[in-house]
């Protein structure tokens, strides 16, 4: 006669199988479909290139050591490839910028939707979804028609008499930031909105109670409560502003290059798919740790109760 007491455990051993061959193909999915494409990118990244695009199956480190540095063509002697940590610095730089200035404005858009009365909230977040309805150049183009030099904030200056010739905002790094903050803004907005509609906002009446400034009710209350959703809004905007590509390529006019319009060139006319690849898994690795933070602050957010 068996153990009862082996039954339940037979039972669970079922449930668990049973759960592993329903994610069996959502897992073949993650590995042929994504982890495939960058086994392979990796793999390139390891050879040599082709002469005319594509790569020779013959084992390479120059595309990991062209990363950084690079030789001179006199003198064979060794030096940073400038242009390449340049470009680096600027996608990180403008990526930061850019995330900081959708907390900037993202934070009181979230707030002030999140304080409406419940049947308002919808109207005013159907106004942040509405620009995902539009294809991402469009988007561009339309911030590119505001800010260039005979564009609406142009007119306007020179309308009001605050400036006399036109301010030239395109084909910088500025237009980039711009363009690229109005593009993933919603991505700030989004996750804050979900942390403040959960908010408990007798705790910020408790607070001016006691007789606390409006300072120490945000960064004491308010920025604690709702730091999850400031975490995750700031990896979704910074990822991927990072690789963006589009919105640099026509805002920055092909002179302001960042990390994707490198790739892209180095797969196109630069036809040195292993340099493209190295400088694709470089990107990953930049990823991969901005995930990592927000994997250990996330982990550490428990709000201790009295």
């Amino acid at each position: 006669m068996a153990d009862v007491s082996e039954v339940p455990s037979a039972r669970e051993r079922a449930i668990v199988r049973n759960r592993w061959l329903l994610l069996t193909p959502a897992l073949a999915i993650l590995i042929f479909a994504a982890s495939g494409p960058l086994l392979i990118t990796l793999t390139y990244s390891f050879l040599t290139p082709g002469d005319y695009g594509g790569v020779e199956w013959k084992f390479s480190t120059d595309a990991w050591f062209n990363v950084i540095l690079q030789r001179d063509i006199f003198d064979d002697t060794l030096m940073f490839a400038d242009a390449h940590l340049s470009i680096l610095w600027r996608s990180v730089k403008l990526s930061l910028m850019t995330t900081i200035g959708a907390i900037i404005l993202g934070f009181p858009t979230a707030y002030f939707i999140a304080t409406r009365p419940k049947a308002h909230r919808d109207f005013w977040m159907l106004l942040i979804i509405i620009p995902f309805w539009t294809n991402l150049l469009i988007r561009t183009f339309a911030v590119m028609e505001l800010i260039r030099n005979e564009g609406t904030l142009n007119t306007l200056l020179m309308a009001v008499g605050i400036i006399d010739d036109p301010i030239q905002i395109l084909y910088t790094e500025t237009a980039i930031m711009i363009g690229m903050l109005y593009v993933y803004l919603p991505l700030m907005v989004l996750p804050l909105y979900a942390s403040m509609e959960r908010l408990d906002f007798s705790l910020v009446e408790a607070g001016y109670d006691l007789y606390a400034t409006r300072f120490a009710v945000l960064r004491r209350i308010i920025l604690p409560l709702v730091k999850p959703g400031l975490i995750a809004g700031s990896i979704l905007v910074f990822v991927p502003s990072l690789g963006a590509y589009v919105t640099p390529r026509v805002m920055g006019g092909g002179k302001q290059l960042m990390l994707g319009n490198l790739i892209e060139l180095q797969f196109g006319q630069g036809r040195n798919w292993p340099l493209g690849a190295a400088l694709s898994i470089t990107l990953l690795a930049i990823v991969m740790v901005a995930l990592i933070f927000y994997v250990r602050a996330a982990g550490k957010e428990e709000v201790p109760h009295g």
